[in-house]
């Protein structure tokens, strides 16, 4: 059980009146926190005002001190943070299933790649990434963190949708959708960044350096001090696969997250994505510079990356969130199939069924997830004061009958079609199931469109 704030905070208000709330959520079964103390009580309830949490109490308190135009019964319901998806390229639901199992190198290459070439404009980006958002959405995700091009148009798609999000702008050093080369690269990385709306608090700006091998030492240098100038995140790919280990230490001597520390761009602002294979020098190096970790469980599997040392960045006190990838890669934006086999995933691989327990595992998928991002003092947990992102789980399901833990059932039983209701930044964006700031259809409808573009849609050999 929890201290709750009502209890900290005491009983008395002034003049005995209640205090006015927009929201009253009551009579939910179990409230997880995912607090630093990771948290849990039954038979609570929430007040909501503006963007904020009020109060998260048991529900009698909540009931008692609160008065609002819109009060929520949610018996049969558990109310968690907002998950929070630490990786994806949102866009790129616009080619989920398009010539899957093959090796990464050769995936991207020869299929994804030449792909983009032919389809990739602010039109896919927005459609894509407003067909993503309604996917997380509807599977309790609020938060994202974006990397690919054309990112204007996924800022629209993510201010449209009412997600909370870290949106960044691709960086390679080779053509690409929306730049032709090293030079224009860099305007494009100026231009985004100065052009990106502040008016909009559940917005930020980011630049993602697709990868040591596809950006030059200048490259990953400039953009990161770029990114230090405008204290936004610096996102890059790094050791994911073998090979890319393999060709790092023939051609500079050093093992990819070795090489970025020599080229000074690692610290408490940069998101390292994937981290597969490394040793523990570099788990040291990563702990030191404070350098967090977005770990993508079923994308590593799915294309045979490996299995990335999660236990000992954990031990070693790295930040670890958890991400889904894109669509292309995984092929779902679903973090609760992803908290489950990242749980599963270690134990099996460390034949210790302790490693990666469902607090850790879950904490990772929230308040840990928005550390990453620098996002923890307003999301990730369940705490008075921090912005109201949430989402109610309807645990009156076969698969979820009995619940002896909540935590437990989080990681290893509920599924993304369990999510009833979300809220971000205090508006209910998700009711019964269904997106109340999408038109689902038409996403759907435009997505298909842009499909049949890309070629293969019909069964067809991709070109």
């Amino acid at each position: 059980m929890c201290e709750s704030s009502l209890e900290k905070s005491g009983s008395e208000f002034p003049g005995g009146h209640p205090r006015r709330a927009d929201w009253v959520l009551l009579n939910a079964e179990w409230i997880v926190t995912c607090d630093s103390k990771m948290q849990s009580f039954s038979s609570g309830g929430m007040a909501i005002t503006g963007d904020t949490i009020s109060a998260v109490g048991p529900s009698h308190l909540i009931a008692s001190q609160f008065t609002a135009q819109r009060t929520l019964d949610l018996k049969g319901c558990m109310i968690i943070p907002g998950l929070v998806n630490t990786h994806t390229h949102a866009a790129m639901s616009v080619f989920r299933g398009m010539k899957d199992d093959l090796p990464l190198q050769r995936w991207l290459f020869e299929v994804i790649f030449p792909a983009e070439r032919r389809i990739a404009d602010p039109d896919m980006v927005y459609w894509g990434t407003l067909l993503s958002c309604a996917e997380m959405l509807t599977g309790g995700i609020t938060t994202f963190c974006d990397g690919y091009f054309f990112e204007e148009a996924a800022v629209r798609a993510a201010m449209d949708s009412g997600m909370r999000a870290v949106l960044g702008q691709g960086i390679l050093d080779t053509a690409a959708p929306d730049q032709d080369g090293e030079e224009q690269s860099r305007d494009r990385a100026a231009a985004f960044i100065e052009s990106f709306p502040g008016n909009i608090g559940r917005l930020r700006p980011s630049l993602f350096c697709h990868s040591p091998y596809t950006c030059s030492a200048g490259t990953l240098q400039w953009v990161k001090a770029f990114c230090r100038k405008h204290r936004v995140l610096y996102q890059v790919h790094v050791a994911e696969t073998a090979i890319e280990v393999a060709e790092s230490t023939a051609l500079h001597g050093l093992r990819p997250v070795a090489r970025l520390d020599e080229l000074g761009v690692l610290d408490t602002g940069t998101l390292c994505v994937h981290a597969v294979w490394l040793d523990q020098e570099e788990i040291r190096i990563l702990a030191r510079r404070g350098a967090g970790v977005s770990h993508n469980a079923e994308s590593n599997m799915k294309l045979a990356s490996g299995v990335a040392p999660i236990p000992d960045l954990l031990s070693s006190g790295v930040t670890v969130g958890l991400g889904t990838d894109s669509c292309a890669g995984n092929n779902n934006l679903d973090l609760f199939s992803e908290m489950d086999k990242a749980a599963k995933l270690h134990k099996v691989f460390r034949k210790d069924p302790v490693v990666c327990g469902a607090s850790q595992v879950l904490r990772m998928a929230t308040l840990d997830g928005a550390r990453a991002l620098g996002w923890h003092d307003d999301t990730g947990s369940l705490e008075a004061g921090k912005k109201a992102d949430l989402t109610i789980i309807d645990i009156e399901r076969p698969h979820l009958a009995p619940l002896y833990d909540p935590v437990s059932h989080l990681v290893y039983a509920v599924k993304a079609s369990d999510v009833r209701h979300v809220w971000v930044d205090g508006v209910q964006v998700v009711s019964d199931g269904r997106v109340l700031t999408i038109d689902v259809p038409s996403a759907m409808k435009e997505v298909k469109r842009l499909a049949r573009k890309a070629g293969g849609l019909d069964g067809t050999s991709i070109p």
